[in-house]
């Protein structure tokens, strides 16, 4: 059996993050969740920069679950900045958000994303979704990260 892959959340809703949280416990995703508030947290996160200095504590995640409306950062320019990061280029990001629109799946296709859902508003239909996506990433292979100081994760 493969080792529990870090998931990084990225949302700006308390209530959401809580909801996820729950969902993760409901699904049984063996899976570690580190979460963070908005665009900037996850970018400095991505870094290892400030208290996510420990990556031992915050370790660089295999798959990012990120939201697109938030403050300071959206979604988009998070996404943006890690595809161009030539060491977290490969880092599986799934859009999780409450959009339905057309643009907005076009554009974070355009921007790299690896796949785009839409957040269930029930704890059970979240919990299914999990449940697959973790299923998924413990017989997914991965490629290798680049932390910021040039060390390989695999």
């Amino acid at each position: 059996m493969k080792r529990p892959q870090t998931f990084l959340l990225v949302d700006d809703s308390e209530n959401d993050l809580l909801l996820m949280c729950a969902a993760f416990k409901t699904a049984k995703c063996n899976h570690p969740l580190q979460a963070v508030h908005n665009g900037e947290e996850a970018i400095a996160y991505l870094k290892g920069e400030g208290p996510y200095g420990d990556r031992t504590k915050f370790p660089l995640p295999r798959v990012m679950l990120l939201d697109l409306n938030m403050p300071k950062k959206d979604g988009f320019q998070v996404l943006a900045w890690v595809r161009g990061q030539p060491g977290l280029k490969r880092l599986a990001i799934i859009i999780l958000t409450a959009s339905m629109r057309t643009d907005d799946v076009e554009r974070a296709f355009d921007l790299g994303a690896t796949s785009f859902l839409v957040k269930p508003s029930g704890l059970d239909t979240l919990a299914a979704m999990l449940r697959t996506l973790c299923d998924w990433v413990q017989i997914n292979e991965f490629p290798s990260l680049v932390e910021a100081d040039g060390s390989t994760r695999r």
